[in-house]
């Protein structure tokens, strides 16, 4: 029999279900399980830290966060690959990765808990989740407490009454940029998914569960949904692409979305966190971004400067780092 690997995670989380694609795609022999009361023992035994998803391994090794899950599977489980060969296409696919992770979860968590629809219907479902035997009245009364505890955290993320017009209006542009790239391609870097639609996706997928986000992505982005939905259990639908081929329609977003928005963003906010700042400040795309600084964002931000310093042969990738607002960052 082979060996199983466990993913204790939770549907409305987008880092669970990212892995959770990423082991269907890979044909990675696992189970899914549910973090709630009954898992809680093996939770506690295996994780170091109080965050989902946590794979456990068949030895009984714990493993968490989402990007160094992928990468220490993709070292035991090197085919299919998903890094493209093309070092440009490469690197490319582990900054979308990176920025999915980071700037699309601000989408995500603002709609999930900006509006009174979308808060009810996500408290409720993470209530029933944690307590599926509860009566009506204890369910009522546990997701009342959800929908305040993490409404009261969406500062976490940067949403506040400033930011929230840019969050909305940046995903809005997002969703346009991101329909036209897929009108011709089955995955953000041709017939197969790669690193980045992991984690881009897991963000997308879960706004698309809810009301606001979801009427948006359904409504008017019909190639964004078709890939949702490919990605639930993706599959090589054929090769990748190099980066000429990709790049009429991808270097808008890394303009638009990578360099001028989540590039300046993650610099500043590593400033914020050495000058052991409250608060802090930048420029984003001509408008003023305030909020307090994420910590954890500091060190994913080393792990890809490290990622770009590995790189062996830069020279067709620096240019378009250049053009797309995202070099300078990148070096430190």
């Amino acid at each position: 029999m082979a060996e199983v690997y466990r993913i204790i995670g939770a549907e409305m989380s987008p880092y669970s279900v990212k892995v959770r694609s990423y082991f269907r795609y890979k044909a990675i022999p696992h189970q899914w399980v549910l973090r709630n009361a009954e898992s809680q023992a093996e939770f506690e035994k295996c994780a170091k830290m109080p965050i989902i998803p946590l794979v456990v391994t068949p030895e009984g090794t714990g493993i968490q966060d989402s990007t160094p899950v992928i990468d220490a599977m993709e070292k035991l489980f090197p085919e299919p690959s998903v890094h493209p060969d093309d070092p440009v296409a490469r690197f490319i696919s582990a900054l979308t990765e990176e920025f999915g992770d980071e700037w699309g979860n601000k989408w995500m968590f603002h709609y999930r808990w900006a509006r009174d629809v979308d808060q009810i219907s996500s408290a409720g479902r993470i209530a029933r989740m944690r307590g599926p035997s509860a009566d009506e009245e204890k369910h009522a009364a546990f997701a009342g407490q959800v929908r305040a505890r993490m409404v009261d955290r969406v500062w976490f993320v940067g949403s506040n009454a400033v930011t929230a017009p840019q969050i909305e209006a940046g995903f809005v542009a997002m969703l346009d940029l991101l329909d036209a790239h897929l009108a011709t391609r089955p995955y953000l870097f041709g017939g197969r998914p790669a690193y980045g639609d992991f984690g881009l996706w897991g963000q997308i997928y879960e706004m698309w569960t809810d009301p606001t986000a979801g009427a948006l992505i359904g409504g008017g982005a019909p190639h964004v949904l078709d890939w949702v939905h490919r990605m639930l259990w993706p599959k090589a639908e054929g090769a990748f692409e190099f980066w000429p081929g990709l790049a009429p329609t991808l270097m808008p977003i890394l303009q638009q979305q990578v360099g001028a928005q989540f590039m300046p963003w993650t610099c500043a906010n590593e400033k914020a966190l050495a000058e052991a700042k409250d608060e802090f400040s930048v420029t984003l795309a001509d408008k003023i971004w305030t909020q307090k600084p994420q910590k954890y964002h500091a060190r994913s931000l080393a792990m890809l400067r490290a990622k770009y310093a590995a790189a062996i042969d830069k020279t067709a990738l620096d240019p378009v780092l250049e053009a797309a607002g995202c070099l300078a960052g990148l070096r430190g």
